[in-house]
Parts: structure tokens; C-alpha cells; sequence
């Protein structure tokens, strides 16, 4: 990259995470999707949970629906077992990812397998394009030895789960490629007083969230200070720079090229006009919903 024609993107707008339940009662905090307006395309929604008492997360997510979107649940520590209406079945571990389409509808279930300890991580919801959202479900269980990390000579520690990190002209690629969207999904650890820089396309959005610690993100000079537990989406700009403060940072880098389209949502349901989300209903109450998902 061309370092004297590049744009580094600044922080255009902070959401803030809030604290909410879903499923069966778990709490969590969200920060994308949280109402209208906080969505970053293609992300619609950003969750983080993180408890050591049980009551906080051991009645779990049972059986619910999906349409029309992607879930990734990245699990930082605990044990939680996905299941759904079509007989698949697999164990999110510490450091473990599952990617799951939900494409046309699939049913399933995320249930914690530990009764004390503590349960962490996200799950962040990624739209699909009109052309995809009614395609095969499809799922894929991510074991931590699967997901590269580039450790690098200042302590900084990071985790790629989809598309590249690009470091001192080495590219190392996460396992999930391929997408219309292009995702970038990272967690970036920093040590104290620590810098990352990272290239980022032109056109695609981005957003950095903060889980500990504190960030300035943007230029060496001009940065802002990101709060932690916040999403910070990003201007445009074709490079994402950022620097951690005393006690250093550990925070999600998250890019993806914009679907462009509507997005009308129903709960579960992410569609692109109202009359699609009252077939959604409809199949769902008949009993329509997918076929058999897929491994990839």
C-alpha cells in the first residue's frame, strides 16, 4: 500500500452497549442493533455476554427461527452446544467460532453445558444479500486451532477469523473466505502503549468494539479515545490506525463490503420488504422452514 496516498479512517460515530436479555433470560450488552439507526451494513447486530454466575447465562437460547442473515457466535470462554430442527449438532468452546447461515429458515437452539464458571463472548449478525437470503442454511464449527493468530514483535496478539491480516508485507488468511459481503473479522489484543495499524477496502464499512481496556483510534496525533464496551464505527478511509492506552486493549475489528439494499426485521427475521417477513411468518408457522443444513 502506498502509505503517502492513503486515508486513515477516524471515529464518526460511538454506540454505546446496553444492557439487555434475550432468549431465555441471558444478559448481555448490545451495541449494534440496539434500535434503529445502529446498524452498520451489512452488520445488524452486535451482542457481547460476559457473567461468572450462572443465573446470568444458564437458561441459555432455546429453540428459536431464523431467516434471511448470518449468525457468528465466537466464544472467548465457556461451553455452549448449537442445535437445530434439521439434526445438526456442534460444541462452541473457549476460543472457538460457529459461522451459521440461517438462508431460507432453520430452527436451533444454543445451550450453555457448564453449570458455573464464567461464559464470554459475542454474537454478531451479518445481512445477507436479497439474492442469498433464501438459499440453503449452512453452519460451521470453527475449533480454536483452526483460527490463525500472528503474534508479533511488540506483544501484539491477533486472532483471525475472517478475511486477511496484512503485517510487514505478510498476508495471513482466517478460515472463512469467500463471502459477497467480504468480511474482515479480528480480535486484536494490544499491550500497553501499543499501535496497530491495518488496510481496510475502500468503500467497505468498518467498526472497531471495545471489551478491555482503552483505544485512541485514528491517526498517531489526532486519535479519539473509544470508551470501552462501545462500538466506534469508522469514517471512510482505506487504513484503520489505532493505539492502546496504560493498561493496554483487547477489541473486535469488523469490515465487510454494504449489501446497499432495505432491511425490514422482524424479530429473527431479516428481510428486504414487509411482504417477505409476512411470508417469513407464515412459513415458520406451517412448519417450512429450510432443509437439511449444510457443513461447510
Amino acid at each position: 500500500m502506498d502509505m503517502q496516498n492513503t486515508v486513515t479512517r477516524t471515529l464518526a460515530r460511538v454506540i454505546e452497549a446496553i444492557d439487555t436479555s434475550d432468549g431465555a433470560g441471558v444478559k448481555l450488552r448490545r451495541s449494534l442493533g440496539r434500535g434503529q439507526g445502529t446498524r452498520v451494513d451489512p452488520f445488524l447486530m452486535l451482542d457481547e455476554f460476559s457473567s461468572e454466575n450462572p443465573d446470568d447465562y444458564v437458561a441459555g437460547f432455546p429453540p428459536h427461527p431464523h431467516r434471511g442473515f448470518e449468525t457468528v457466535t465466537y466464544m472467548l470462554d465457556g461451553h455452549m452446544r448449537h442445535e437445530d430442527h434439521l439434526g445438526n449438532r456442534g460444541e462452541l468452546r473457549s476460543g472457538g467460532v460457529q459461522w451459521m447461515t440461517a438462508g431460507r429458515g432453520i430452527i436451533h437452539s444454543e445451550m450453555p453445558q457448564q453449570e458455573r464458571g464464567r461464559m464470554r463472548g459475542f454474537q454478531l449478525w451479518i445481512n445477507l444479500p436479497a439474492a442469498e437470503k433464501m438459499k440453503a442454511p449452512a453452519y460451521r464449527d470453527l475449533q480454536p486451532a483452526e483460527l490463525p493468530v500472528v503474534e508479533l514483535a511488540d506483544g501484539t496478539r491477533v486472532k483471525i477469523i475472517a478475511g486477511e491480516f496484512e503485517h510487514s508485507g505478510q498476508i495471513t488468511a482466517g478460515p472463512i473466505q469467500g463471502l459477497t459481503t467480504a468480511p474482515i473479522y479480528l480480535d486484536v489484543h494490544l499491550p500497553a502503549g501499543a499501535s496497530f495499524a491495518h488496510p481496510v477496502a475502500t468503500g467497505h464499512n468498518a467498526f472497531i468494539y471495545i471489551y478491555e481496556g482503552s483505544l485512541s483510534v485514528g491517526a498517531a496525533g489526532a486519535s479519539q479515545p473509544l470508551p470501552e464496551r462501545s462500538a466506534g464505527v469508522l469514517s471512510p478511509g482505506d487504513r484503520i490506525e489505532a493505539q492502546a492506552g496504560p493498561h493496554g486493549a483487547r477489541f473486535l475489528l469488523l469490515a465487510a463490503r454494504p449489501i446497499g439494499e432495505p432491511v425490514v426485521q422482524h424479530g429473527p427475521f431479516v428481510m428486504n420488504t414487509p411482504d417477505e417477513i409476512r411470508q417469513a411468518i407464515a412459513d415458520y408457522q406451517a412448519g417450512r422452514f429450510g432443509e437439511r443444513a449444510q457443513a461447510q
